[in-house]
């Protein structure tokens, strides 16, 4: 099993081999930005590669977005890219050992499907702990049969319903219908609403 730490990562950025990589802002996670009108809301991004949904959220105004990231690289390259984006916000650590909460809003953006598959459930406990109560958890999955040679690692609807419905409100779990072109059907776009109560 590989062991998916900062050194890998930092080497995967280094190399610029990150397959995933699609150079622009999903379109689905895109689409979902256009429809906010509440500029202040609190908004985290973990795992967040070279940040273009950082970066157009801040250049849409968006004034309290963090990135988390275990690679130094992709925070500098925001830095680079964004000059007036506050560093402050751009966070080098381990998502999984970082300690903030209280956000409104954590985007997903292949960050899940980066982890070990064993991590999964954690993920879903730092996510809950992450949001305030009816925050809301919006992303995308991959849709196709797990794998152990990733990252990225699969997996399926039922997979996920599974994971996540015993803290969040499964509002919408639902294939994208604006993916780019080579991932047209093999993304699900989602939107969890954390529950009150846990």
């Amino acid at each position: 099993m590989k062991k998916l730490d900062k050194a890998y990562w930092e080497n995967k950025y280094r190399s610029d081999q990150l397959g995933w990589d699609m150079g622009q802002v999903s379109p689905p996670l895109k689409a979902y930005i256009d429809q906010l009108s509440d500029k202040t809301v609190k908004i985290l991004i973990p795992g967040a590669g070279n940040g273009y949904e950082a970066r157009y959220l801040f250049r849409q105004g968006f004034t309290s977005v963090y990135v988390v990231d275990i690679a130094k690289q992709p925070l500098t390259r925001i830095e680079v890219e964004e000059p007036d984006f506050p560093t402050s916000h751009l966070i080098e650590a381990d998502f999984f050992e970082w300690g903030a909460s209280g956000f409104d809003l954590i985007l997903e953006q292949t960050f899940f499907c980066a982890l070990q598959p064993s991590q999964r459930r954690a993920y879903v406990d730092k996510m809950k702990r992450s949001l305030r109560p009816g925050g809301t958890l919006v992303g995308l999955f991959f849709d196709f049969p797990l794998t152990e040679n990733g990252p990225p690692f699969g997996g399926n609807e039922a997979e996920y319903r599974s994971l996540f419905a015993t803290d969040f409100h499964i509002r919408t779990l639902e294939r994208a219908h604006n993916s780019i072109k080579p991932r047209q059907g093999t993304e699900l776009f989602f939107i969890f609403e954390r529950k009150s109560l846990t």
